[in-house]
């Protein structure tokens, strides 16, 4: 009894061949394969806009006829009653997909849409765009990390007929496919590679998961990552050391696209600077805490002495820049400053300049000298509003080649 080994039903009956029904075009009938995807055989190419049935045969033809014809001439004659029933109000955000005798026809709407008793089925169907969000899950990335990972996702439908046709349940199938695309794009990248390039990963993302819904009539239109708590370090391997955003000093509030643009600014700079200069500093507790620095009109003419020095051609063809700066000392003055690295060697002196400046940068005395010695990023001090600068950023944050050579 338990000696046969197990044989796997045939996904067909093999035995007699298919034939075609009475109401089916014999012509049109073809012997399909078992694979097909769908529960029926003959469906309309929607995706290209033809509702035409090629599976129809001329005996079903002439029933539908007939029956289509009666309920118009019933409606018509019960018409004070059942225009109650048969009009349809669709705005412009829906249309609505009707199934007349069992076969699916092109959308309606919107406005004012006739729909007939007993042999209509209807469904309306939103166009406008939904959004819902995956919550974080669990991912193992490729250096052995364990990372917490969500995404907020925006779609629309934009084949109503398609939507109604392919799934049953639209956004249930929607969010488990965003989830399991996100956890297997995201499993072939590093955790540094999720942390720095989150912007592009969403994006890549939306382009799968359009893929897979597209036969569904959907589109996704917005992807965006939400990174949660990292659960495992990774392995050491070719990843390198890992980097947790924000590196920065003074960046800790800055999430999005702003501490992404920070990073940008800074990352051959700050974050280089800081790994350089990582070390322990043991201090006595019962002295005094760090001293405050006093800025004054002569310690702010002494480093402006020291600009000068060093000063060159190529500072100049770095930069390419004339700044203006505006110094407000903590005794009530205020004095300007100039450091034009735009020609020549550069210049650099007190009072203003002959020509307009490129960047003109405000503020206090103390920042400035912290600045010029390494204690004040210029991008941390911008965004924290002790920095004003008048012209392009990119442009000023070119001062930190100035910085680097006074350190």
């Amino acid at each position: 009894m338990f000696s046969k080994s197990y044989q796997q039903l045939p996904q067909k009956d093999t035995t007699f061949p298919r034939t075609p029904g009475l109401f089916v075009d014999t012509n049109s009938f073809t012997q399909r394969g078992h694979y097909q995807g769908f529960s029926f055989d003959n469906i309309p190419n929607v995706s290209e806009n033809d509702f035409t049935d090629a599976s129809q045969g001329w005996l079903s033809w002439i029933c539908n006829l007939i029956v289509i014809f009666l309920v118009y001439i019933f409606t018509f004659i019960t018409f004070p009653i059942t225009g109650w029933f048969v009009l349809k109000t669709v705005p412009n955000y829906q249309r609505i997909v009707v199934f007349r005798l069992g076969r699916v026809g092109p959308p309606k709407g919107p406005g004012i849409v006739l729909v007939l008793p007993l042999i209509d089925q209807w469904q309306r169907v939103d166009l406008r765009t939904r959004a819902f969000n995956i919550p974080p899950c669990q991912v193992i990335t490729l250096d052995g990390g364990i990372l917490s990972v969500g995404a907020d996702i925006q779609f629309r439908i934009w084949s109503p007929v398609m939507s109604v046709l392919s799934v049953q349940d639209l956004n249930t199938s929607t969010r488990m496919t965003a989830q399991k695309a996100l956890t297997y794009s995201l499993s072939k990248k590093t955790v540094r590679e999720i942390q720095t390039e989150r912007v592009k990963l969403g994006e890549y993302l939306g382009m799968d998961i359009n893929e897979m819904t597209q036969p569904w009539g959907l589109e996704v239109n917005r992807v965006e990552l939400t990174l949660g708590s990292l659960l495992k370090a990774p392995e050491g391997g070719p990843s390198g050391p890992l980097i947790m955003p924000p590196s920065v000093p003074g960046l800790e509030g800055l999430t999005g696209s702003i501490q992404q643009l920070a990073m940008q600014f800074l990352g051959n700079s700050g974050i280089s600077q800081t790994q350089k200069d990582d070390s322990i500093t043991f201090t006595d507790e019962l002295s005094s805490g760090p001293q405050e620095v006093v800025a004054t009109s002569g310690s702010v003419e002494e480093l402006l002495g020291r600009v000068k020095l060093v000063l060159s051609e190529t500072l100049v063809s770095q930069v390419g820049a004339c700044f203006q700066l505006n110094i407000s000392l903590e005794d009530g003055q205020h004095h300007s400053y100039y450091v034009d690295l735009s020609q020549g060697s550069g210049a650099a002196g007190t009072g203003s300049l002959c020509r307009e400046p490129d960047v003109t940068l405000s503020l206090s005395g103390s920042d400035l000298l912290a600045m010029f010695q390494g204690g004040l990023q210029p991008f941390a001090a911008y965004t924290s509003g002790r920095l004003k600068i008048q012209g392009d950023i990119k442009t000023a944050m070119k001062l930190e080649e100035l910085i680097k050579l006074l350190k």
